[in-house]
């Protein structure tokens, strides 16, 4: 008998602490919005506003917030309101994305430990040369060097000869040359770049820029303030294949995604085999 009147004295001083810690929180915190008896309170922020958050901004996120709140409390209570009972049963609908959540996790760990990443370049060279109408060129490409000076650079001249000098000491020069005296410099002639990014690096004022670079190798262009120096190695236009240097990278992407696939799928047929072999389950 004691030890129930404990127990049902503790059950009541835990009823009343709950109660007490909630009308102190009413009465102390700053309520910013109620929907019937629901509140949020000013806690209830806590990590929706960035640390550093300037007072304007942090005022327009705590605004919208307090308005979604609410806006979704009154929808809540309108759709309860409107729907039976049958309406509002989700058991089924959460024990599927529930399931859908643990199988999602175990395929992840399984890709995790068991996938091989390593895509040889013959691999992806031949997916590569068994697919060309999957890798033909979007917007135009091209391999070039260029350097930026100012209009009255004094090492124009030097510039321009080592810029169109194929010998390896040269390139040398070039590099530390551009590092001295240039505003700005591209000299890798070995990576594609779309044209659409150069053009946003070069003044090519016309209305068909790609063909100037297409036809002139070597390309000087002054503006109001800068002076160019342009070296064009190939130019591919769209609709022709792309180069496989510029699509490894998404070769490799797309066969990992193919054994990640295939490798799930083997999963599946493993646990089905074993199960049907053990008499796990029966289809009636």
């Amino acid at each position: 008998m004691k030890q129930f009147t404990l127990k049902y004295t503790l059950f009541l001083l835990l009823i009343l602490l709950t109660s007490c810690t909630t009308f102190f929180k009413k009465k102390t915190e700053r309520v910013l919005a109620r929907v019937d008896k629901e509140y949020l309170y000013e806690s209830d922020l806590k990590g929706i506003i960035p640390a550093g958050t300037p007072a304007k901004d942090s005022l327009e996120l705590t605004r919208n917030f307090v308005e979604n709140w609410v806006r979704q409390k009154l929808m809540i209570r309108q759709a309860v309101s409107n729907l039976n009972k049958d309406q509002m049963d989700f058991t089924r609908q959460l024990e599927d994305y529930k399931n859908s959540l643990i199988i999602f996790a175990y395929e992840n760990a399984l890709v995790s430990q068991k996938l091989d990443t390593v895509i040889p370049d013959a691999e992806a060279r031949n997916y590569y040369d068994a697919n060309p109408q999957n890798f033909l060129l979007k917007e135009n490409i091209i391999r070039l060097q260029y350097i930026k000076l100012p209009l009255n650079s004094s090492f124009f001249k030097q510039f321009k000869k080592l810029l169109t000098s194929d010998r390896e000491e040269d390139r040398g020069q070039l590099e530390d040359l551009c590092t001295r005296g240039a505003i700005g410099y591209f000299l890798d002639d070995q990576r594609w770049l779309y044209f659409s990014e150069v053009a946003k690096q070069l003044p090519l004022r016309t209305d068909n820029p790609e063909e100037i670079l297409k036809t002139n190798r070597e390309v000087e262009i002054k503006d109001s303030v800068y002076q160019y120096l342009v070296r064009v190695k190939e130019v591919l236009l769209k609709e022709t294949l792309a180069p496989f240097e510029l699509e490894k990278q998404r070769i490799r992407d797309i066969l990992l995604n193919k054994r990640k696939i295939e490798l799930i799928n083997r999963m599946q047929e493993d646990v089905y085999s074993k199960a049907l072999q053990k008499n796990d389950f029966e289809i009636f």
